[in-house]
């Protein structure tokens, strides 16, 4: 798979810089007042915008500049794995290294995910929070070597939103110093994923196809 650039993309978007900072600031303030509309005008207003900019930068509101922050934190978690190495660890490290690297750096103030996953949570905005849920685990199995295109792509994917989702609910409420509670829940969740996994491929070792004239293997013979 690869992303097609669109008019938001920043290699061809003239206001991307200009857009970032509105999102940076928005950021700021929607951490106090919510991701509204009124929060949005406050930021435009913060950076000395002309009247009615900041709206020609996200004629979609609040929540296009939401989806812009996080499609922004997924491509920036992106050059951050390729740029320290990630890309090159153990399937495991390189899913632990993507998770704690979305949240840690590009996930922006806390209480403004907080309140941007409680935006999200509304039923009208359900459609969008699982197309950006989407675009962050596809992000990061990308980036971490993901090549697959049968079933197996689809249950990468869910496994991941589930990993990823759980620990940042964990993350929103940890006050442990430099967050260690959430990455040790990120490393007991991706245990049991790996368990899972493993579990999965005995499974198919057990009851997959057998050879053409091979016998079952015999019974143990009771004991007496």
């Amino acid at each position: 798979m690869t992303e097609q650039n669109t008019p938001d993309s920043p290699e061809i978007d003239p206001d991307a810089s200009l857009r970032d900072r509105l999102v940076d600031e928005f950021m700021a303030e929607a951490a106090f007042d919510g991701w509204t509309r009124a929060a949005l005008a406050a930021s435009g207003r913060a950076l000395d915008l002309p009247p009615g900019e900041a709206d020609r930068l996200f004629p979609g509101g609040p929540l296009q500049a939401l989806a812009y922050a996080s499609e922004r934190a997924d491509r920036r978690t992106v050059e951050d794995m390729e740029k320290e190495g990630i890309t090159a660890l153990k399937i495991r490290d390189r899913i632990k290294g993507a998770v704690r690297l979305r949240l840690e750096r590009h996930a922006g103030p806390r209480e403004a995910a907080r309140r941007a996953l409680s935006t999200l949570s509304l039923p009208l905005n359900a459609g969008l929070a699982l197309k950006l849920l989407y675009k962050t685990v596809d992000a990061l199995w990308y980036a971490a070597g993901d090549t697959s295109t049968d079933f197996n792509f689809y249950t990468k994917r869910a496994t991941l939103a589930g990993v990823y989702s759980s620990t940042l609910l964990y993350w929103l409420n940890d006050r442990s110093p430099g967050a260690e509670a959430t990455w040790a829940f990120l490393d007991r969740r991706i245990d049991d994923v790996m368990k899972f996994e493993k579990l999965k491929g005995q499974l198919r070792s057990w009851t997959g196809p057998k050879r053409p004239g091979a016998r079952p293997a015999a019974r143990p013979a009771a004991r007496r």
